[in-house]
């Protein structure tokens, strides 16, 4: 049986008008800021309402460490929303909005699958509301102001060899890792060396999603560290004064957009920082909103459990002070044989030695769940391929780690695959659990960091370089050695090797350089051959995207 296309199942639904799916929720059309008849932001003033409204159950959603088999994490998400609605739950997912950058590269991109998906697909892959143009804009126009303060006098002394704080587009573009900026004469600038890095790389990003309120966020931008002056001292985002004009190109971005999956269940997709060179989650404002209004909100964190699922806790839910009561992990059968050694090509044959081998990566993924203390449900992702055989060694090994498992048809069935998956997850939100994070506060970001390698990773030790070592000694003498960790560190592996497939052992992260990011209030490590600023595959995604005359696109996925 052959199926449609992603593209085609979401350009085939009928959607209905977004004011009728808030109307769900009890939103009402006055506390909307409508962009046509199925996207909208919603306004401030219903958080403001729902104030002292106890909050719904809080569902996770992370993966396996990805392979070029898929997992389907997203898709899941959604599935999982749907199948609690059709439970007679009020549910809500809560996503990242994509990138352009794995839109238009390779992973394509980020709205679901099958019948699982968001809706207008094509929108929301593409410009959607516009709030990652206002960030790009917002952050470019902090990097133009300082570059133009320097020109016009340079009051605050910078050194233009110290600026640390470079420009930023959302598209995947090796060509400007590294740029020289400010040639051709005395009125063209002041000659420097630069770069860019993609846009869910910036801090403005991550402000964003972090931040509570809009003067929480003029408050963060204010606290970006651009560089330093000659004398050695911090320049910020407010000492050279663009905070409020920052503030400004983003207070509609910082408002939480409303769509719908193909089922008509509503959706917040808000803010989208990489969760391997940032942190990985929607914003605090959309996932604390669905919390406010439904009985579960189903919410995911980017790439494996290693790296969102990590940050999410770590640094989220601290921030936020939130919880998740349940956590689900996706995994596929074929996946598990791509971590055992088999090739992509082999997927579809019985191997259950493979598949006992890859089930390694799985279960450190458990391991460390169950770590954070908080119960923990394998949703397997099932394909025609899978044998009986197959899925009773997944079954068998996760109950031996103390999970749950649901198989899970939700990308061919929608929300209707789904219902065993969300029976199980209602039980397990009903267990009790607490809250474990990896690091305290006050332990050194030394310390923190190696907590993460070797508790999470299972590395067996960090090797920081003389740069790290000079980093680390600046934002000591800086204060700020109580911020948050956010590891950059490829999705491909617990290691920093992404050939290192299935569950490493015997090895060390490298932490090459660790950037300061005072107003996310974290630090970014960054490990092995991580790049801020992707570049494009050999046959990136753009090849195959095209629109017709009548404005109707094809290719994307």
């Amino acid at each position: 049986m052959s199926f449609p296309s992603d593209i085609e199942i979401a350009q085939a639904a009928k959607m209905k008008p977004i004011t009728e799916v808030a109307g769900k929720l009890g939103i009402s059309e006055d506390e909307l800021e409508l962009y046509g008849k199925y996207k909208a932001k919603v306004s401030p003033s219903v958080m403001k309402r729902l104030k002292d409204k106890h909050d719904g159950k809080l569902i996770l959603v992370t993966a396996i460490t990805p392979t070029p088999a898929g997992e389907g994490k997203t898709t899941t998400s959604v599935g999982l929303a749907q199948a609690l609605t059709k439970l007679g739950k009020t549910s809500v997912v809560a996503l990242r909005e994509p990138s352009l950058g794995p839109s238009f590269g390779i992973k394509g991109g980020a709205a679901g699958g099958g019948y699982s998906q968001v809706v207008p697909m094509e929108d929301i892959n593409l410009h959607f509301t516009g709030d990652f143009h206002a960030i790009t804009t917002a952050h470019n126009l902090c990097a133009a102001m300082l570059d133009n303060h320097i020109q016009q006098g340079n009051e605050l002394n910078i050194d233009p060899r110290r600026i640390t704080f470079r420009r930023v587009l959302d598209l995947n573009e090796r060509a400007l890792r590294k740029v020289i900026i400010g040639l051709g004469g005395k009125t063209e600038g002041v000659p420097r060396e630069s770069g860019f890095d993609i846009t869910v790389a910036s801090e403005v990003m991550a402000i964003l999603c972090l931040a509570l309120d809009l003067m929480d966020l003029k408050e963060r931008l204010s606290r970006i560290i651009l560089g330093y002056s000659y004398e050695g001292n911090p320049v910020t985002v407010g000492d050279i004064g663009a905070a409020g004009s920052m503030a400004a190109l983003l207070k509609d971005a910082i408002k939480p957009n409303l769509v719908q999956t193909l089922e008509g269940v509503p959706a917040f997709i808000h803010g989208g920082p990489f969760a391997n060179i940032a942190h990985g989650c929607n914003s605090v404002q959309a996932t604390k909103l669905g919390l406010k209004l439904a009985e579960y909100t189903v919410t995911e964190a980017g790439f494996g459990a290693d790296l969102g699922a990590e940050k999410f806790i770590d640094i989220k839910c601290r921030s936020a002070g939130i919880k998740p009561d349940a956590v689900v992990i996706v995994a596929t059968v074929r996946a598990l044989k791509m971590h055992g050694g088999r090739k992509k090509t082999e997927l579809g044959m019985e191997d259950l030695e493979a598949l006992e081998a890859g089930m390694a990566n799985l279960e450190k993924h458990i391991d460390n769940i169950g770590k954070f203390g908080l119960p923990v449900v394998v949703a397997v992702n099932r394909f025609p391929t899978d044998t009986e055989a197959e899925l009773a060694l997944v079954r068998e090994k996760c109950n031996d780690k103390g999970a749950s498992v649901a198989l899970s048809e939700i990308w061919a069935k929608g929300g209707e695959g789904g219902l065993d998956m969300a029976n199980i997850v209602i039980e397990a939100c009903a267990k009790p659990s607490g809250l474990n994070f990896m690091y305290s506060l006050d332990m050194s970001p030394k310390e923190k960091i190696t907590a993460i390698a070797t508790e999470i990773y299972g590395s067996d030790g960090v090797i920081f370089t003389e740069q790290a070592e000079k980093d680390l000694a600046l934002i000591h003498e800086l204060g700020k050695d109580n911020l948050y960790v956010c590891m950059a560190k490829t999705q491909y592996s617990l290691s920093d090797d992404m050939t290192k497939i299935g569950r490493p052992k015997g090895f060390k992260v490298t932490v090459r350089e660790v950037r300061l990011s005072a107003g996310a209030g974290f630090l970014v490590a960054i490990t092995g051959a991580i790049m801020t600023m992707p570049g494009l595959p050999r046959k990136p995604a753009a090849l195959t995207i095209d629109v017709d005359e009548n404005g109707k696109i094809t290719g994307l996925f």
